[in-house]
Formats: structure tokens, C-alpha cells, sequence
């Protein structure tokens, strides 16, 4: 019985060969954790570990033709150090199709908006994560939408624009509700100069209410050693459904500056400051964020970062409430800080 069984497994991997061969499918991933001394200001103080948006994906492309290329990826969130019943969930997953006229894809992945932070993104996925204060409550955008269809142009010259439309099925009130988001930016990549301008709109039919916000981010090599970098972003709340006090407290603007400077061959120190100002009184907050980050290799880095969340009396944001599993809530009015020391390996 068992040799029957594994000469099928044996055979089944036989008849699966060419077509991988063909799909020239890999597997990459990404293993992020830190241990953190997470401090709300008030009575929460401990050290945590954290997994932060740990990953696994296998992606493959093939060539229809010479002017046609077919591509797919399958990306899943794996969280280290934790049984939350949500470890293995979705990420970027889309196939598509490539070309002289630019690139389609579908599937659930980053919006234009979301990936437009690039340039300015320092402490991506680290406690100083710029998106604790871009990302806030039901206005936030920085979203990986279902149901997308995302066009890209051809490179002009170090510049690209990305068209993204993500559909919304739901039902209100027993009858079927059709709502969407429309996401789109223009970029550019030079060897001097990177930059994104966005801009995403969601209808007031979808679940949190209607969205419209306009980002900016780009980075400037001043020398070979020294980058700055530039942030802006305007969010405009509207929904029925709630009071004026909350639209206001959700409709913001947040800018910010920041600078990475080499000061050897793989270790940088880092920094950014970053303001978010609500149209409701006493709901400002204010990012500050120091680090420095070593690469032992290609693949492996380790990093050590200080932040801090300076709030209003009606502000509870933290710097370390996205992209981790060690989230513990803010407290309105107090300023929170966090140290971390963190072990990245790319796969």
C-alpha cells in the first residue's frame, strides 16, 4: 500500500514538472521580527515580541509571445511567534497579463495610493511606521483592495502612471449596493529624484463611508551617502452615518520630513518627523522616529529604532500600530513611545 502511494506522488510530480518549467514559478519571503518595549504613556509598559508582516509567496511568469508575458503571484501573511487563528491570510495575490502596452492585473493587492508612500516609506513595517498616522480609523486609505483591475503604462522615461478600480459588493437595507474605489498615481524613478502623486476617491455606498485623498512622497539624493525625503497627504471624510465631530476628527492632512544618511557601507542612520493635523479640535498627533539599520548581507539586516507619538487630549495614536502583531491600544492624551530591536531576513 504504501509503495502504490508513493509511486502516485512520484508520478504526480512527474506530470507537474514541464508545466512548472514552464510557469518558471519561485518562492520568496520575507521573516521580520522585533522585540519591543511598547510604552502607552499611561499604564500599559512591556516588552513584546512581534511578528511584522512576516510572509510567504510563490510568483512565476511565462512568455505567450514575444510581445505578451503572463504573470501571477500568491502572497500570504506568516506570523512568528503567535497562534492568533489568522496566521496564514492573504496578501498582494493577482495574475495578469504583460506588454509594449504596459501591464493589467486582478486580483487583491496595494492601491496605487497605498504603494505611492514608497519614496518616503523609511521605517516601513517597523515600530516609526509612517502609516500609524497616514492610516487612521474608517478614513484611512493605504488599503489592499478585493476585486481589483489595475492598469500600469510602459516606463516613459522614468515615468509610469498606475490606474486601479476595485469593486464593492454589498447590501444595505436588503437590496444589492454596488460601490467601488477608483485609485490612481503618477511616478517617477530617476537615479536622483523619486516621486508619487496619488490620488484615490471611494463612494459613500461602501462600508466606511466616502474617502477622497491626495498623497505626495519623494525622495531626494542630496550625495551618495545622504537621502531626504518628503511627505503629504489630505483625507477628506464624509458619512452620513456618523456625527460631524467624528468626520472632522477623521478628515486630516499629515506631512512630514525625513533623511537617511550612509555612514558605512551597509549601516545607515534614519529619522523622520511627521504631523497629522484634524480638522476637529485636539485631535493632532505628531510622529518622531530615530534609527539605525545594519546589513550583514543581501538578504539579512538588523535594526534598532526609538519612536514616539506626541497626542492631543483627544488623540490615542501609537507608533507601532501597523503592520505588527504587537498592537496594544493608545491612551487619549498621552504620549507614546516605543524601542525596538528588530532581525529581517529576506528570502
Amino acid at each position: 500500500m504504501m509503495k502504490k502511494k508513493l509511486l502516485a506522488i512520484v508520478v504526480g510530480a512527474a506530470a507537474a514538472m514541464p508545466v512548472m518549467a514552464m510557469a518558471e514559478v519561485s518562492i520568496y519571503g520575507r521573516a521580520h521580527v522585533s522585540v519591543d518595549h511598547l510604552d502607552d504613556g499611561a499604564d500599559y509598559s512591556e516588552i513584546n515580541l512581534s511578528s511584522n508582516s512576516s510572509r510567504l509567496g510563490f510568483k512565476g511568469d511565462h512568455d505567450v509571445n514575444p510581445n505578451l508575458n503572463a504573470f501571477f503571484q500568491i502572497e500570504q501573511q506568516i506570523d512568528f511567534g503567535t497562534d492568533n487563528g489568522n496566521s496564514f491570510s492573504t496578501r498582494d495575490t493577482f495574475v495578469g497579463l504583460g506588454g509594449n502596452f504596459g501591464q493589467v492585473r486582478a486580483g487583491r493587492f496595494d492601491s496605487p495610493f497605498k504603494a505611492a508612500r514608497g519614496p518616503a516609506n523609511l521605517f516601513g513595517d517597523q515600530v516609526g511606521d509612517m502609516r500609524n498616522l497616514t492610516r487612521v480609523g474608517n478614513a484611512r486609505f493605504d488599503e489592499r483592495y478585493d476585486n481589483t483591475i489595475e492598469y500600469t503604462t510602459p516606463d516613459m522615461n522614468g515615468f509610469f502612471g498606475k490606474l486601479g478600480y476595485s469593486l464593492h459588493e454589498t447590501d444595505v437595507a436588503g437590496q444589492d449596493v454596488s460601490t467601488d474605489t477608483l485609485s490612481t498615481s503618477l511616478n517617477y524613478v530617476g537615479s536622483v529624484v523619486e516621486a508619487s502623486l496619488a490620488y484615490e476617491q471611494s463612494e459613500e455606498d461602501t462600508s466606511r463611508g466616502e474617502r477622497d485623498g491626495i498623497r505626495f512622497a519623494g525622495s531626494y539624493k542630496i550625495t551618495d551617502g545622504l537621502k531626504g525625503v518628503v511627505f503629504y497627504q489630505t483625507v477628506d471624510y464624509t458619512n452620513d452615518a456618523v456625527t460631524q465631530a467624528v468626520r472632522d476628527s477623521l478628515t486630516a492632512d499629515t506631512f512630514g520630513l525625513g533623511a537617511e544618511l550612509k555612514v558605512a557601507s551597509a549601516t545607515a542612520l534614519k529619522g523622520m518627523w511627521l504631523t497629522r493635523e484634524a480638522d476637529a479640535s485636539d485631535f493632532d498627533s505628531t510622529l518622531w522616529v530615530v534609527g539605525v539599520e545594519h546589513k550583514l548581507d543581501k538578504a539579512v539586516r538588523v535594526y534598532a529604532n526609538y519612536a514616539m507619538t506626541d497626542n492631543d487630549s483627544n488623540a490615542s495614536l501609537t507608533p507601532w500600530s501597523q503592520a505588527r502583531t504587537a498592537d496594544p491600544a493608545g491612551s487619549a492624551g498621552e504620549d507614546a513611545t516605543g524601542l525596538t530591536v528588530g532581525l529581517r531576513y529576506d528570502f
